[in-house]
């Protein structure tokens, strides 16, 4: 009896301590457990978190996507609306075009189709006459040319002769002026210029003119002719005139200077353009210089 009391005592304490054992094996073993557990539950809550706000999300998108449907299909109603209106509209304007259009054919009678005849008729009467004037204008413009040409070749003529008789004149003078000096030679003093300087500066214009005016003018070889005469009766005298004129002017020369632009030369181009006084010798020793006018390009 009392092992039979015994055994149960062991067998009881056995039990006891496997009981133990297991429990804090157990307790080591599901400890992580748990707590892995632990985070699959706060996981599993914020996806269900996040899976409410998608829900929500993707509510808010099917009710957008509804509007809009509505939205293009009120806007397709209009579409056509407005289609449907132009169409009538352009389909009245049209047909009301033609009627305009018809009618305004059927009112030209023959009354009107008269008067743009006659409309088009003045027009061209009018341009005829707008010929004939214009013609009559430039025919008279050449009348009144040809009849400026005629005057000034008349009063180049008259110039010439004008000029010719001043030439025998001067010429005759220059001769009485060398009779006068043969006369007087004998007598030492010193020469009177007076006379020869006022010829050589008038002798001297008329060969400006005689160079601007045409040579097939009546009269013109007349007067080259006594010109050339006074020339050679200064020459017999002791005289000498320098021909300066239409010459290039450089710079040093001995003369009195009138500077004139001249768009025809070119950039440094200096020519002598007019005489005033020309440079005159006498035994060759200069007696006069000249005054000069000296064109000059840009």
């Amino acid at each position: 009896m009392k092992q039979a009391i015994t055994i149960l005592l062991i067998f009881s304490v056995f039990i006891t301590f496997a009981q133990n054992v297991t429990k804090d094996e157990l307790t080591k073993e599901t400890k992580p457990l748990n707590e892995k557990l632990a985070t699959l539950q706060l996981e599993n809550g914020k996806l269900k978190k996040e899976v409410n706000k998608l829900s929500s999300k993707l509510s808010d998108i099917s009710r957008n996507v509804e509007s809009l449907q509505q939205q293009t299909g009120a806007n397709a109603s209009a579409i056509s609306q407005t289609r449907n209106g132009l169409d009538a509209k352009i389909q009245a304007t049209s047909k009301s075009s033609e009627d305009k259009i018809s009618a305004l054919i059927q009112s030209l009678s023959k009354k009107s189709l008269y008067g743009i005849i006659c409309m088009l008729l003045a027009v061209m009467i009018s341009g005829i006459i707008y010929l004939l004037l214009s013609n009559r204008q430039k025919s008279d413009k050449s009348d009144v040319e040809a009849q400026i040409s005629k005057t000034k070749t008349a009063i180049e003529e008259e110039q010439i002769q004008v000029n010719t008789k001043l030439a025998e004149l001067y010429n005759g003078q220059m001769e009485l002026l060398k009779v006068e000096r043969t006369i007087s030679s004998n007598v030492p003093k010193e020469p009177d210029h007076a006379l020869a300087l006022k010829v050589a500066d008038e002798i001297v214009k008329i060969q400006m003119n005689l160079v601007h005016m045409d040579s097939k003018i009546r009269g013109h070889r007349q007067l080259t002719i006594a010109v050339s005469n006074v020339f050679d009766n200064f020459k017999a005298n002791g005289y000498e005139i320098i021909d300066h004129l239409n010459k290039a002017f450089k710079e040093g020369m001995n003369m009195q200077v009138t500077m004139e632009p001249d768009q025809s030369l070119n950039e440094g181009e200096q020519i002598i353009r007019r005489i005033i006084k020309p440079e005159i010798h006498f035994n060759n020793k200069i007696i006069q210089h000249a005054q000069v006018i000296v064109a000059y390009g840009e």
